[in-house]
């Protein structure tokens, strides 16, 4: 409050130098005002410079991304077909020579149906044999039968 009536007291006695004063502190302050409304419309269109940059960086790199995603997929396209095509051409020759394979041996069982019934028993005899003797040589009682009636 005494400031005020300093003040107050300057400009009553006729003294300019306060007057002149304030004219300059608004002057300065309209000037500070203009200066700091012209940065920040400078800085507003850096910012909206940078957004658009952004975005524009963005954009870029979603379409790198979906070039690189159609490479991919049309890269892994071709080699599963490729390796299809190879696996189709190596079952195509193996039933080729399965089924040639069969009607030779088709052909040797219409000629010569003993011969090859006498063969497949004969086998088979084998089989038995070799099974009771596989039996014969383990244990006549395994430990599991032990471990229940002692």
């Amino acid at each position: 409050m005494a400031d005020n009536d300093i003040g107050t007291a300057g400009r009553a006695s006729g003294n300019g130098k306060g007057a002149m004063s304030a004219a300059r502190n608004r002057s300065a302050a309209r000037r500070s005002t203009r200066a700091s409304g012209a940065s920040d419309a400078a800085m507003k269109k850096q910012i909206a410079g940078l957004k658009r940059e952004v975005s524009r960086l963005n954009r870029m790199l979603s379409d790198q991304a979906e070039e690189m995603a159609h490479g991919w997929y049309q890269s892994a396209a071709d080699q599963a077909s490729g390796l299809f095509s190879g696996a189709s051409d190596r079952a195509s020759r193996a039933a080729r020579q399965l089924r040639s394979q069969a009607h030779s041996v088709s052909e040797t069982v219409q000629r010569n149906p003993g011969t090859i019934s006498t063969a497949v028993a004969i086998g088979g005899l084998f089989g038995v044999l070799i099974g009771l003797a596989v039996a014969r040589s383990s244990q006549l009682e395994p430990d599991w039968f032990h471990r229940w009636h002692r």
